[in-house]
């Protein structure tokens, strides 16, 4: 049985990666920071509602069309929108629009719903749920693809109400987990620092529209419209206003942090290396360490990346991504992960590629055990 259901999951995995990476990486922007905002729900799906009538579909756009407004003020970020009006978008089309647009960030708002007069911010970055709660919050959100048209074709395998189909989503966005770890952290910050809102924290779970990105991406449940209190001042102009200039405030600081951290801090303990000296090549495929990712142009030389050699530099969207090392021995490349950790890139981690391409990680050892 558990091997039936693993054999369900991978498949599931190929269908969406596939048909993800099949539009990624457009050229786009013109150089500038890309942000893609998602306002949840929309048209046919109102998404949760509260007996007062409000619709978490009108509460989502209002706030997605405040920030953006926000962020098009700065010359160097160019904003796309999943949808600026009340119209129904599939979730795997969001996601097929961020990778169109060759997407720097990915951030979907939404609203909670309880059937207490529960309160709080909570934002999400896609991974197994941590306990029932999370669970629930993304079923709710995943439900929604019971609304699409061939749903059956567009998710083959997937069931919303079944824990099981979410596990190895997170193995999809493994490489982008610390930047939207850091972004939600950010966005969590501006509300509980800046508005005194309930603090719910940053969680993992799994998001379907999250996991269709290829690029840091979370998504954040603005409040509990539900909740008498919460509910009213989520549908007021003041709400919208304070909660959207938070958001936008959060993606302008983790710009600044992203262009700053072609630097990190060095760690105080090494990592100890444990990695087998074996060979472990996998065939047609080249691993790289993605060190930082700036949009500033830096030549890469080993004195400008603290002393490591074979640095590349490639610009994607409005940044320059660096890499170390170039290899198909997949034991090699994590013995450079923990060299450029060592000296300093606490975040670096393993890229892969195929045929010039940038593929998943996971993609590239399923290629092992096949």
């Amino acid at each position: 049985m558990q091997t039936n259901i693993f054999k369900l999951i991978v498949s599931f995995i190929i269908v969406l990666t596939f048909n993800s990476f099949q539009t990624s990486h457009a050229q786009g922007g013109n150089g500038k920071f890309i942000v893609v905002l998602d306002a949840g729900h929309g048209g046919k799906d109102p998404g949760k509602h509260a007996k007062t009538g409000l619709k978490e579909k009108d509460i989502a756009l209002n706030i997605v069309l405040s920030v953006g407004k926000i962020l098009e003020k700065n010359d160097d970020i160019k904003v796309v929108y999943t949808r600026k009006t009340d119209v129904f978008v599939d979730l795997f089309k969001r996601g097929k629009i961020a990778n169109d647009a060759n997407a720097d960030l990915f951030v979907s708002i939404h609203c909670n719903a309880h059937n207490t007069q529960a309160s709080g911010s909570e934002t999400y970055v896609l991974g197994i749920h941590r306990n029932k709660t999370n669970f629930e919050v993304a079923k709710a959100e995943n439900e929604v693809v019971y609304l699409e048209e061939n749903y059956k074709e567009n998710y083959k395998g997937f069931d919303p109400n079944s824990p099981e189909s979410f596990i190895g989503l997170s193995l999809m966005q493994e490489e982008y987990l610390d930047q939207s770890i850091k972004l939600a952290s950010l966005i969590q910050n501006a509300f509980t620092n800046k508005l005194k809102r309930k603090n719910r924290g940053v969680k993992q779970a799994g998001f379907i529209v999250l996991h269709q990105t290829v690029m840091p991406s979370v998504l954040v449940e603005t409040g509990f419209i539900t909740n008498t209190a919460e509910g009213a001042y989520l549908n007021s102009t003041k709400g919208q206003k304070e909660l959207s200039k938070s958001i936008s405030d959060a993606i302008l600081d983790y710009k600044t942090e992203i262009d700053k951290n072609v630097g990190s801090i060095v760690m105080d303990i090494p990592i100890t290396d444990t990695i087998s000296t074996k060979e472990n090549t996998i065939k047609n495929t080249v691993f790289k360490i993605q060190i930082a990712a700036s949009s500033k142009s830096l030549e890469p030389k080993a004195y400008n990346f603290k002393g490591l050699q074979d640095i590349s530099r490639e610009k994607s969207g409005g940044l320059y991504k660096y890499y170390y090392g170039y290899t198909s021995d997949y034991n090699k490349i994590q013995k450079l992960q923990i060299e450029a950790k060592n000296k300093g890139y606490k975040d670096a981690y393993i890229v892969a590629f195929k045929d010039g391409k940038q593929i998943k990680l996971s993609e590239a050892l399923k290629t092992e055990s096949n």
